[in-house]
């Protein structure tokens, strides 16, 4: 009688230390899931910041750029430049870049 009650401990023994070691398995996996999104949200945070401050800088670059197309002298002297327009009696020449 007393080896049967021992053997029934022992299966409650194998069964709790399965169970156990089932949960902290599982819970082990779930915080690992989390480490591991946390760190792709860490990484694409800081991707996106990068490109905030991009994005910035080029917004102002272009209200620059907007305020200097208020002006008529710089739209004229811009045409002049990048198309090759001219003024009567105004020859142009283009030097090649190297």
């Amino acid at each position: 009688m007393a080896k049967k009650k021992q053997e029934k401990r022992k299966k409650h023994f194998v069964l709790l230390g399965l169970g156990s070691i089932f949960v902290i398995v599982a819970m082990t996996f779930t915080i690992g899931k989390y480490w591991v999104e946390i760190f792709e949200k860490y990484q694409e945070k800081k991707t996106l910041e990068k490109k905030l401050v991009d994005l910035k800088e080029e917004e102002e670059r272009l209200r620059v750029d907007a305020s200097k197309l208020q002006d008529p002298d710089y739209i004229a002297r811009y045409a002049r430049e990048k198309y090759l327009y001219s003024k009567d009696g105004e020859y142009i020449i283009k030097i090649p870049e190297e």
